[in-house]
């Protein structure tokens, strides 16, 4: 007897990858673009949506492919900005989540990129319980689409800010930013794609000399920092272990060499960790010296209580007197909009409680 073939989950496929296979089956290289567009542009959920394709040529992408979609475990709507946040369920019975954000004149999806994440940042809900795999470009962009199927509202931004660390998860990574910037596709702009790091220093200089269809990287980068001195920041973030603070920002500063696009420092506030007057001058002599040849914007955010860990948020005073006071040393600061403060806010504190609500229930 044949083993049974193994299936794919189409997503996954790049257009490049989807041509070589379709090429290997005998059908025409321009079916790629029609699938992926079917995939990635036009919503299709299964592949009888696909209309203008031959049965005979749907009948062997069944065969040969699935269509691995999230499942929405739980949606939280904001009743102030429309601001929602997504548990989304994955194939393996594995749960991640999303945010959807709207602005004025444009709509972003927040995305993860791991289940769970092994930084352990002590401010973080999502690092709580380790993490427990990579996630597929396709599963990344599913998140997206799923967030437009539900919401009924375009997509123009994405940023690589949920849970885990994207630059540990390289390779689905930039698949899925070939992905979701192919003009057969989504098309969004390279430009307003944001992609979000800890502090991986070696993983920030290979995304600077990534081609990406350019000479170079067009994403934008932020940089999780949230303490000026190696000594502050150890205690918040393990990764300070690896990577000193003048290492992370030396990266930032051949990244934006290399691409000439924006590196934003995040900088979560602790109340009495890290928002003192001397933590905004040494933050200030860090990102101000005579090394640095590059724009700099400091994005302030109010850390979000997690249980357990013991911090505080600071008060909306506090911040603003922050932000001033990097200003005063020449630092651009700013404080992060709070979206969808009514709902969980602290990245990977619905997926925690969803978990221990099945525990709670038993077998």
């Amino acid at each position: 007897m044949m083993a049974k073939m193994m299936v794919k989950d189409i997503y996954d496929l790049t257009k490049t990858e989807l041509r070589q296979e379709l090429e290997e089956l005998g059908e025409k290289p321009y079916r790629a673009g029609q699938i992926f567009s079917w995939l990635h542009a036009r919503g299709a959920v299964s592949f009888d949506d696909m209309s203008d394709i031959s049965k005979s040529l749907r009948m062997k992408l069944k065969e040969r492919y699935s269509m691995n979609r999230l499942q929405v475990m739980e949606a939280q709507r904001s009743s102030t900005d429309g601001t929602v946040k997504y548990l989304f369920g994955l194939h393996d019975g594995s749960a991640i989540e999303g945010v959807f954000m709207e602005y004025r004149s444009w709509n972003t999806a927040c995305i993860s990129s791991q289940v769970g994440c092994a930084m352990g940042c002590r401010f973080c809900a999502s690092g709580i319980d380790g993490c427990e795999r990579n996630m597929t470009a396709g599963e990344m962009a599913a998140e997206v689409y799923g967030m437009e199927r539900d919401t009924g509202k375009k997509i123009s931004n994405v940023v690589i800010m949920g849970s885990g660390e994207p630059l540990l998860n390289y390779d689905s990574l930039i698949r899925f930013i070939v992905m979701i910037t192919d003009p057969d596709g989504k098309g969004i702009s390279q430009r307003n794609i944001t992609v979000s790091t800890c502090g991986i220093v070696p993983g920030i200089d290979r995304l600077a000399g990534e081609k990406l269809g350019r000479e170079h990287s067009q994403v934008n980068l932020a940089i999780s920092l949230h303490a000026a001195t190696d000594i502050k920041r150890k205690k918040i973030m393990p990764i300070a272990e690896k990577y000193s603070v003048s290492e992370v920002v030396a990266a930032a500063q051949r990244y934006y060499e290399a691409t000439h696009r924006k590196v934003t420092f995040e900088y979560a506030l602790i109340a009495g960790q890290n928002d003192t007057d001397e933590d905004a001058a040494e933050l200030a002599a860090l990102l101000g010296g005579k090394d640095i040849h590059m724009p700099v914007l400091v994005n302030l955010i109010p850390v979000n209580p997690v249980e357990g860990n013991g911090y505080r948020r600071p008060s909306r005073q506090a911040c603003v007197n922050f932000k001033n006071k990097l200003e005063n040393f020449g630092i651009n600061g700013s404080i992060r909009r709070e979206l969808g403060s009514d709902i969980d806010g602290a990245c990977g504190q619905l997926r925690r409680r969803k978990r221990a609500d099945y525990s709670d229930t038993g077998p």
